[in-house]
């Protein structure tokens, strides 16, 4: 397929300090598409970000990234693809609704990188839990939920204190550590709020557990690469963006290294 024109979402409207890597992701998308001769359409309404600059995109949108205004953008500029992986979550959950709608499918407008598919797989709890199982990939003991009552029972049979992970929120909003039945209500009252899917997963808690982290990248041949290996100085339980990460690992054995690359 010759693509002519692509449409790119951004993150939307961010706070100072925040998600500045969505505005470099979205920025270096543009360019290298711009460097395929390639014309290139932007969606994003913060005016203070470099990909917003008009010298980036062809045609830029200062709109909502909601799948209201993008379908309008849609039918107006008809673009052949769309990226939805440099928008952070906003442009993910835009690109499901617009999936869901039948939009994308209706101007035939093709889902560029990750597809839809595996957005679902990822983002909802349970679908994702499940996938890993059948590829024999050990997770934590948990169970998704949609109910409070539901969520009490289930982290009473796995044992307090459990992590409460919400669904389509991969930036970990309203999620949170409960240590008794009281905590775990209240974030789970508010975690349900937040999931587009009104889903919560109440998982065996690994707080204090090392972690070691993996850049692996893969194409649609299947060609995989590890680009490097992280590890965390601090454990489990400390929000990575608070981390001292050292690349590469420090105290992995060479056999730990491979077997967790393989």
């Amino acid at each position: 397929m010759k693509l002519n024109k692509v449409l790119v979402l951004g993150s939307g409207a961010i706070k100072i300090g925040e998600a500045g890597e969505f505005d470099y992701s979205g920025s270096q998308a543009l360019k290298a598409l711009k460097e395929e001769n390639i014309k290139t359409i932007l969606v994003n309404p913060n005016i203070a970000t470099v990909q917003t600059d008009r010298t980036l995109a062809d045609k830029v949108f200062l709109l909502p990234v909601n799948s209201e205004f993008v379908e309008k953008v849609i039918e107006k500029e008809k673009p052949d693809a769309i990226l939805l992986g440099f928008g952070g979550q906003t442009a993910l959950n835009c690109g499901v609704e617009l999936d869901k709608k039948g939009v994308l499918k209706k101007y035939g407008v093709k889902v560029l990188g990750t597809p839809i598919s595996a957005i679902n797989q990822t983002e909802d709890r349970e679908l994702f839990r499940v996938a890993m199982e059948n590829i024999n990939v050990d997770v934590c003991k948990s169970k998704a939920c949609s109910k409070v009552d539901d969520a009490v029972s289930i982290a009473k049979n796995i044992g307090f204190p459990v992590m409460v992970r919400v669904g389509f929120t991969l930036g970990g909003k309203g999620s949170g550590v409960a240590n008794n039945e009281t905590e775990l209500k209240k974030i789970v009252k508010q975690g349900l709020i937040q999931s587009r899917i009104n889903q919560v997963l109440i998982e065996e808690y690994v707080g204090g557990w090392k972690e070691i982290e993996y850049e692996v990248m893969r194409d649609k041949f299947d060609n995989c690469i590890t680009i490097c290996n992280m590890e965390n100085l601090d454990p489990m339980g400390i929000h990575t963006g608070e981390s001292i990460v050292v690349a590469p690992s420090q105290t992995l054995t060479n056999y730990e290294y491979h077997n967790l690359r393989s």
